[in-house]
């Protein structure tokens, strides 16, 4: 039997290592990360274009987590799919965005914002992806959504591509209408369901903002979108009137944030509404309204909550500040939203 030299054995044990180690393994920044980052991207360029990396098709119910490598960098996406899928009919899909800070996996707990329940009730699939991080657990990410927010904007990170591609993989793995996607996000999240409907006009038929504001940089959507926007008045993180709150930990993290008023009145203009708005709701606590027609039959509909601050009305917030509305349910009230379009 042929013998390895110790110094032999040390430097074989050190490629296999290498060569097994996970995408996101290894130290965050330098060269060792670097030489990482060159080889997943040279395997990137010699792979076929065909569905090879994809893990298959999705045929059962069930909860599943993925990665797929985006510019470069190892990207975490879960998905959701109901008792109530059916692989002979095509499901509607929502993008669920967690807020700046957050992760895939608190977006997707249940117990915080019930989305699981929804998608189970009414039968829609819900693709949670993960934000930029620096931590292999994906955990403390945020949304390169234009002015906003944190390491995902101060890196340029490409997190419209990235959805893109998760979007479309999902698609092809399930049997997915692709006349009903919708994207949804709380605060940095919501704010990144506005760059997607700017700039992936052709993949979102609506989305829903909870107390996210546009702060896209630019928006030119080359055909409407139908937007939903949800709004406590007494937010004290990105605030009702404009501007950055008490709440913001850092604002050099974020932005001085676009109001309420601003964000409603640029899509009522993109999507080509009727100016005056419409009152379809006023209860003790809340109140919506909804500008319409719009071009393509799109709307722009404004709910507000009178209490409930930086949180998802109708959702529960294990933080000891104040708990969020339940004048309204933001599930409730977006899925009748998106079952219009």
């Amino acid at each position: 039997m042929k013998r390895f030299a110790p110094a032999a054995l040390v430097l074989a044990l050190f490629s296999c290592a290498i060569a097994f180690l996970p995408p996101s393994a290894g130290a965050e920044d330098g060269p060792f990360r670097q030489r990482l980052k060159e080889r997943r991207l040279q395997r990137q360029q010699n792979a076929p274009e065909a569905d090879a990396d994809i893990a298959g098709r999705i045929t059962q119910p069930g909860d599943y987590r993925f990665q797929l490598e985006h510019d470069g960098l190892a990207r975490m996406y879960r998905v959701h799919v109901p008792e109530k899928y059916d692989p002979a009919a095509p499901a509607p899909l929502l993008v669920a965005l967690h807020g700046g800070g957050g992760s895939m996996d608190y977006q997707a707990d249940d117990s915080r914002y019930g989305l699981i329940s929804k998608s189970e009730r009414e039968g829609f699939v819900v693709l949670f992806p993960n934000g930029f991080s620096k931590l292999r657990s994906g955990k403390l990410a945020t949304w390169n959504a234009g002015n906003c927010c944190g390491g995902a904007r101060d890196e340029h990170i490409d997190d419209v591509g990235f959805i893109r591609t998760a979007v479309d993989r999902l698609t092809r793995q399930m049997t997915i209408d692709r006349n009903r996607i919708y994207a949804t996000g709380m605060s940095n999240g919501g704010m990144m369901a506005y760059r997607l409907a700017c700039e992936l006009p052709d993949v979102f038929k609506a989305i829903a903002s909870v107390a996210g504001t546009d702060n896209t940089r630019s928006c030119n959507p080359t055909h409407p979108v139908a937007v939903l926007h949800i709004h406590a008045k007494n937010d004290n993180h990105v605030l009702f009137a404009g501007g950055a709150g008490p709440g913001v930990p850092s604002e050099s993290k974020v932005t001085d944030f676009t109001s309420v008023a601003d964000t409603v009145a640029k899509w009522v203009k993109l999507d080509g509404c009727s100016a005056a708005p419409r009152r379809i709701l006023d209860k003790d606590g809340a109140y919506c309204e909804v500008y319409a027609p719009c071009r393509g039959q799109a709307e722009v509909q404004l709910c507000v909550t009178e209490s409930g601050g930086h949180s998802w009305p109708g959702g529960q917030k294990s933080r000891g500040d104040e708990p969020p509305s339940q004048a309204i349910s933001a599930n409730d009230v977006m899925w009748d939203f998106f079952k219009r379009h």
